[in-house]
């Protein structure tokens, strides 16, 4: 049986990809600089970006990071030693525990959120319409990856 051909990729997909690789890696890199002005690595700085929006089970926050629920564990235990995160038990089902972030928490997290200028200056020089319109492109393309929301 003769291997499958891929088709070509053509040269604006390609392009497509670098860009959006490039915008990715400087996010990355931002972030990373980021949580270190406020001695956190930068998955603390993700798992408490997610917790200042909302308490979650520490089974969610796991599928949110992609990771292994033992490192989410190990994660909090070190936020919680900070005060930013505290654990208390889910209204909804008292066996399970839910992680959150103190009001200490959160302000480190609004912290976090106003100094990534990558992520805000670039997207200031769009229109709002342009800005709209990347949005609902950007949803399109991950929508069948619902398992990361």
């Amino acid at each position: 049986m003769a291997p499958q051909k891929r088709p070509r990729i053509d040269p604006l997909t390609l392009e497509v990809v670098e860009l959006i690789g490039t915008v990715v890696a400087r996010y990355h890199d931002e972030y990373e600089d980021a949580a270190a002005e406020h001695a956190l690595t930068g998955a603390q700085a993700r798992l408490l970006s997610l917790l200042s929006l909302e308490p979650l089970p520490m089974r969610r926050l796991a599928q949110k990071l992609r990771c292994e629920p033992s490192n989410v564990t190990g994660i909090v235990d070190r936020l919680e030693a900070r005060g930013l995160v505290e654990r208390r038990p889910d209204p909804a089902d008292r066996r399970v525990k839910l992680a959150a972030a103190t009001a200490e928490g959160r302000a480190v997290a609004g912290g976090l959120r106003d100094s990534l200028k990558f992520a805000r200056e670039p997207l200031a020089g769009l229109s709002e319409q342009e800005r709209l319109t990347l949005r609902d492109l950007l949803s399109r393309m991950v929508e069948p990856d619902d398992t990361a929301a």
